[in-house]
């Protein structure tokens, strides 16, 4: 499998990396994306919880007690159970958001899938999003999945991020760009 050098290079990337082998190695990549999905969940939720985990004061063995009961009440399996343990032992457990992010990634790509994003204005009905996902298709030659967010900011249109490139069609940008043209003129 042939990942890409930002994700291999990153601190993030190298434990979702381990961790993406060991799933692969066990046949359990599936359970532990999903456990990951939750974790992630949970981090959105929680401010609480992001902040423990950014807490350099948190001792490696009360990190250790809280990724284990969050393993418990999230019914993790036992890998990603292990994993959180390294993590807390390591003392990398705030690192954790983006080794999700990172495994995601390097799931997507085995199963030759594109990761990409967007954000509305508004939610986005089933069947906007399965058109979009289907002309993102046709636009990379390959499977999309797409994650989809609420941004009030935006005003109207979509923000579509795909890898490092970023489809801007926004009303806010349409804006910012008028009004810059307007102070130039």
């Amino acid at each position: 499998m042939e990942l890409s050098a930002g994700i291999q290079a990153s601190l993030a990337g190298r434990y979702a990396s381990a961790l993406f082998e060991l799933a692969s190695e066990a046949g359990t990549v599936t359970a532990v994306e999903s456990d990951l999905e939750r974790l992630d969940a949970a981090l959105s939720e929680s401010h609480e919880l992001r902040a423990l985990i950014r807490n350099p004061e948190i001792s490696r063995s009360q990190i250790a007690s809280v990724m284990s009961g969050i393993g418990d009440h999230l019914g993790l399996s036992d890998l990603t159970r292990n994993f959180l343990g390294v993590l807390a032992d390591n003392r990398r457990v705030s690192a954790l958001p983006g080794m999700i992010r990172a495994f995601a990634t390097i799931a997507a790509a085995q199963r030759g899938e594109v990761q990409a994003e967007v954000a509305s204005a508004h939610a986005l009905t089933d069947e906007q999003i399965a058109t979009l996902e289907t002309k993102l298709r046709a636009r990379e030659g390959r499977t999309v999945k797409l994650k989809s967010r609420v941004d009030p900011h935006l005003l109207g249109g979509l923000v579509v991020t795909i890898g490092s490139q970023r489809i801007d069609s926004s009303i806010r940008t349409r804006l910012n760009s008028l009004a810059q043209a307007m102070k130039t003129a």
